[in-house]
């Protein structure tokens, strides 16, 4: 048993960060279907965490990729530039594209897309990885990090997992918890000794944890309470595998403890127990994994200094350990042995475990908090501690939008889908072909985070990496194995852990979180990319890619970025637009010519488009209307410039039109602009950028066939264009060649 002063100063230095694949503090749940490698659920490791956790502080992510924290800021871990504590969630700005986040005792951890790692907060001892010890109130990028799939964050040290299974470390490593081999701090990612095929970290306060891909888990670091489960209470500065676990899909961190599940639902505990902590009814302390007794069908599990959660399978969370701040969530302040039920909770798809507070996330997207709020690291507006779960403030609009030919989809904060427009195939997917020319919502679909809108279906992920599909399905672009038209939502099939996907006229793409690009659906010019031009009813895998991050889709042609920021093309290329030089269609990827550093595209129905690194835009492909906006109308077969544009962070594609956001808030369109889809107030086509008058902090647009939607940072909705089947949402059957706001509020 550790000393009172040990034990104290774990308690104050302690936090959770439990995490695997993009997953900060905590697990989010999975589908209990879902299969890994080894044949058995990997349900934990299959979605990215919106959720952290830090001392004194909490981080949300936001569907649409934005940052939000509440809580103590003395360090600047709340990254909105200031040291001032916020009892309401703000947004950490300068930040998009965010697909995971962790949060430490007082620093903080981001994933982009892109697959880079950015950090805010304290630095004492270099656990931002930037090369210095300089805390930074605002993000900066951890140095020499690229495709990184999953972050977790000790007291004061920091981990990154990189799609090619390998573990980076940096910070403070007294005890070892870098795994480098010595006991010496680092202020930049260094790599963690014999470790290959990870696919899960977790930190506690002084020691790390991994799972491999076989199911087995590796520790190290700090080990005077056991919390490596290696028989011993002797430090590691390189990793050991935990004996007598397997089949592992999870793993947590507390301050000297250690948490994983198993593929059958068990949870097993090893490490310091003064508290309960282990859950085995004991006050003993255990340096090998014991089995929680009384709990089956675990999916997710979160740690914290020395507090332990469990989501199961039914939505329902338990928890377990010290509760003096009411941070277990049963009503009382009462410290418990064993596992007790949170009160007035369900549905949760997530949680994640502070010092001495808890989160968990619903899968209609509120978020719940209990235990010490002294710094307002609740978020609910209070500073008054809870022992049953309050909703967080602050956390609400449309944070999402995706458009079809002639529809529009919308994702409420909430997680519920909106629909509207033309409704022929069923793609409102409202059980009707009626259109709707204001939003309704469609019905069965909670916890979507990402949304994709093709001519005539519609496509959703939910928090737990499934796809859904509604809509035309004539070409078995719904991949559900059949050619029938579908007017309420129904799962794609053998697909799990997707992070993005794209829809083209008739064929669908989907990225799933190892990197690999599945298609379904129309494959007349190999959209498809499996090398034939067979349809395909049910998502096949596009052989020769990996370590894909983002992909388009046009008309009839596939785009994929990679990791290494090189871009892959295949489909139609009768104009050009897979940009490798030719007009012949490839039925397979093939490499876009002379483009590196892409960090963002787009596909119209036969042109691309790409933002770099350094915020240019560059075209290629159809250019009859100078939708390719270099100021010409002759097409391009490889990637050209459009001048005049900087400081771009997204760009979307029309029928024949562009816009890119810029770092400002402002959109920029160029095109085709016979109904007014270029909204600048006129219907003349425009071969270089102009700007789309009265609009100002923008965060997210989409372009359909013809008509053009826009998320502002107060989640208000913005539509202008074609409108004859009411895909504006207004309520009106007319075209507009303005910015005017939806009904969607």
């Amino acid at each position: 048993m550790q000393s009172s002063a040990w034990w104290w100063m774990n308690r104050l230095l302690g936090v959770c960060l439990g995490v695997l694949l993009a997953v900060g503090c905590g697990q989010p749940t999975g589908d209990p279907g879902e299969q890994s490698m080894l044949g058995s659920p990997l349900r934990a490791t299959q979605s990215r965490a919106r959720l952290a956790a830090g001392g004194l502080h909490s981080l949300a992510l936001r569907p649409d990729g934005t940052v939000w924290a509440a809580g103590y800021n003395g360090s600047g871990q709340l990254g909105d530039g200031s040291t001032t504590r916020r009892l309401a969630p703000v947004q950490v700005p300068g930040l998009s594209g965010v697909v995971s986040v962790a949060a430490g005792y007082s620093h903080s951890l981001a994933v982009r897309y892109d697959g880079t790692v950015w950090a805010w907060g304290s630095n004492s001892f270099g656990q931002l990885g930037d090369g210095s010890t300089t805390r930074r109130l605002a993000p900066v990028q951890v140095q020499g990090l690229s495709g990184v799939v999953a972050v977790a964050a000790g007291s004061y040290h920091s981990l990154a997992v990189r799609s090619d299974g390998t573990v980076w470390a940096w910070g403070y490593n007294p005890f070892g918890q870098l795994g480098d081999g010595s006991t010496t701090r680092r202020l930049a990612p260094v790599q963690v000794q014999g470790l290959s095929g990870v696919v899960a970290v977790a930190a506690g306060s002084y020691h790390s944890l991994a799972v491999r891909s076989d199911g087995t888990v590796w520790a190290w670091g700090d080990n005077s309470s056991g919390q490596l489960g290696d028989g011993s209470t002797t430090n590691r500065s390189v990793p050991v595998q935990v004996p007598g676990l397997s089949g592992v899909v999870a793993v947590a961190a507390g301050a000297s403890h250690s948490l994983a599940v198993r593929s059958d639902g068990t949870v097993w505990a090893w490490g310091f127990n003064l508290d309960g902590q282990l859950g085995d009814d004991s006050a003993n302390d255990s340096s090998v994994p014991v089995q929680v007794p009384g709990l089956s069908e675990v999916v997710a599990v979160a740690a914290g200094s020395d507090h332990s959660l469990a989501v199961r399978s039914d939505g329902t969370v338990w928890a377990w350990g010290f509760n003096y701040y009411g941070h277990l969530g049963d009503g009382t302040t009462t410290s418990r042995l064993a596992p007790v039920q949170v009160q007035g909770l369900s549905g949760v798809v997530s949680v994640t475990a502070g010092t001495d507070h808890s989160l968990a996330m619903s899968s209609d997207g509120t978020v719940w908090a209990w235990g010490s709020n002294a710094s307002g690291q609740r978020g609910d507006g209070t500073t008054n501690n809870r022992s049953m779960p309050v909703q967080a403030q602050g956390l609400s609009g449309v944070v999402a939008v995706a458009a079809g030919a002639s529809h529009s989809l919308a994702v409420s904060s909430n997680g519920t889908v909106w629909a509207w427009g033309s409704n022929s195939s069923g793609q409102l997917g409202d059980g009707s072909t009626s259109n709707h020319s204001v939003p309704v919502q469609v019905p069965g679909l909670s916890g979507v985070v990402a949304m994709a809108a093709g001519s005539s279906h519609s496509l959703a992920v939910r928090y737990d990496g499934t796809v859904w599909a509604w809509g035309s399905n004539y070409y078995g672009q719904l991949g559900d194995g059949s050619t029938s038209n579908r007017l309420a939502p129904v799962q794609v099939p053998g697909l799990s852990g997707v992070v993005a996907m794209a829809a083209g006229s008739s064929h669908s793409l989907a990225v799933r979180y190892d990197g690999t690009v599945w298609a379904w659906g129309s494959n007349y010019y190999g959209q498809l990319g499996d090398s034939s031009t067979s349809n395909r009813l049910a998502p096949v895998q596009v052989p020769g890619l990996s370590g894909v991050v983002a992909v388009a889709a046009g008309t009839s042609h596939s785009l994929a970025v990679r990791s290494d920021g090189t871009m892959w093309a295949w489909g139609d290329n009768s104009y050009g637009q897979l940009g490798d030089g030719s007009t012949t269609n490839r039925s397979v990827p093939v490499q876009v010519q002379g483009l590196r550093g892409v960090v963002a595209v787009a596909a119209g129905s036969s042109h691309s488009l790409a933002v770099r690194s350094d915020s240019t835009v560059w075209a290629w492909g159809y250019n009859y209307y100078g939708q390719l906006g270099d100021g010409s109308t002759t097409s391009r077969s490889v990637p050209v410039q459009a001048p005049g544009l900087s400081g771009v962070v997204a760009v979307v594609a029309g029928y024949a039109h562009s816009q890119a956001v810029r770092s400002d808030g402002t959109v920029w369109a160029w095109g085709y602009n016979s109904d007014g889809q270029l909204g600048d107030g006129s219907t003349s086509n425009r071969s270089v950028p102009v700007p789309v008058p009265g609009l100002s902090g923008v965060v997210a647009v989409v372009a359909g066939s013809s008509h053009s939607l826009t998320v502002s940072s107060d989640g208000t909705l913005w539509t202008w264009g074609f409108n004859s089947y009411g895909q504006l949402g207004n309520g009106s059957p007319l075209y507009t060649t303005t910015a005017i706001r939806s009904l969607l509020y």
